[in-house]
């Protein structure tokens, strides 16, 4: 391993928090000031996750495949920046919805790239470790990332934030290159461990039927599908309650809150993968969301964001770090390590893609109270299934 190179996959890892999602949080109180409705919004949203999720795969596919994963990352530097830049010069349904649609993709092919540098410097047994440093270079940068542009909103407005992007964007490209590329072993970032090894051992149909992969997948869409709206919604939620906070310094404070939980979190847990293994922690994350979504429904006062974004910091800074090492850790020797990352991500972003616009429907319908209420019906139901499998899995060994 070599420390130059982890170190600049950190700092890479810090500038791309802030690049990845474009606008993130933000963009619901952009549009919410141009007169959108919340169910408009969804639906912009849910475009543009519906479009990153069909890229999931093939993302996952090619980033086992290349041998150029740094250029990857810079052209997804490019086009997130350019595609997010055109919503400051037009607000347009069809200018919103393909600028979501091409971040959307491009973000997919980050994630699964980033993973397999990761995997390919570190190799399989310190691969936990400089994921819980990645996330946790992540999350400060988001937290950094927030204030900056929580304060600027305040004092110059919003189009602060996309000046503020576009810098973290040139940042994060420059750190990618600083990681050499002589030091990514290439079979290694597929989960391959010796060169004799066939990288053909599993199909890619095979590789989607894993049971266990299955299931985790299920599970996290599940989960997304009851978390990726609710910090939306309860930026809009504030927006909408004119005079009561600043809508865009409320945005930044959610973020910041949740981020710099996730920081030590991310760190704690990778140090804990020996101790408890990776479905323990995943268990813990998912006990943690029916809380957060059942204190955002019940309390709509302001200061309660803050416990419902330390437990979305407690989460988030988990399965951040438990996820991509439980895959690699199920695939080890496939070869395909990156497409199954990707297999897991696709079932997460249909519980994204669909989360915004459920509801954004269930809140412009009803109330946002409604809303948070079915989102954490949503999230007892991920637990209950995660429980019934690993209950199945624990049962199994006992049986053996």
């Amino acid at each position: 391993m070599s420390p130059r190179s982890l170190q600049a996959l950190c700092l890479m890892s810090f500038f791309l928090a802030d690049v990845r999602d474009g606008l993130g949080p933000f963009l619901g109180i952009f549009l919410t000031g141009r007169h959108w409705s919340p169910d408009e919004i969804g639906f912009v949203m849910t475009c543009g996750g519906i479009a990153g999720l069909l890229a999931t795969l093939p993302a996952g596919v090619i980033a086992d495949a290349t041998r150029h994963k740094r250029v990857i990352v810079l052209l997804g530097c490019l086009v997130i920046t350019v595609a997010t830049l055109l919503l400051w010069y037009s607000n347009q349904a069809w200018t919103v919805m393909f600028s979501q649609v091409v971040v959307g993709v491009a973000a997919a092919f980050i994630g699964p790239t980033v993973s397999g540098i990761t995997l390919g410097l570190t190799g399989q047994q310190a691969f936990h470790r400089q994921m819980g440093r990645n996330e946790a270079w992540s999350h400060a940068g988001n937290t950094l990332a927030a204030v900056c542009a929580g304060f600027a909103a305040w004092f110059w407005g919003l189009g602060t934030v996309f000046i503020l992007m576009t810098a973290m964007a040139v940042c994060a490209a420059t750190a990618a290159l600083a990681i050499r590329s002589e030091d990514i072993d290439d079979d290694v970032a597929r989960g391959l461990e010796e060169r004799h090894q066939n990288p053909e051992s599993m199909s890619l149909w095979q590789l989607a039927r894993q049971p266990a992969l299955f299931f985790t997948g299920l599970t996290l869409l599940l989960f997304h599908l009851a978390n990726a709206a609710l910090l939306p919604m309860l930026s809009m939620r504030a927006a909408s309650m004119a005079g009561t906070v600043n809508p865009g310094l409320y945005a930044a404070a959610t973020v910041v809150i949740s981020q710099l939980v996730m920081v030590p979190v991310a760190i704690y847990v990778s140090g804990c993968v020996e101790k408890y293994g990776y479905p323990r922690l995943i268990m813990a994350a998912l006990l943690i969301l029916p809380l957060r979504a059942a204190i955002a429904s019940a309390f709509s006062a302001p200061l309660f964001v803050i416990p419902v974004q330390i437990f979305d910091g407690l989460a988030a800074g988990i399965l951040g770090v438990a996820v991509p090492g439980y895959v690699v850790s199920l695939l080890r020797g496939s070869g395909h390590v990156n497409a199954g990352q990707s297999v897991v991500m696709l079932m997460q972003g249909i519980g994204a893609a669909l989360s915004p616009a459920i509801t954004g429907l269930i809140a412009a319908r009803y109330s946002y109270g409604a809303a948070f209420a079915t989102l954490g019906a949503i999230a007892l139901l991920a637990l209950l299934l995660w429980w019934s499998t690993t209950s199945i899995k624990t049962r199994q060994v006992w049986d053996d």
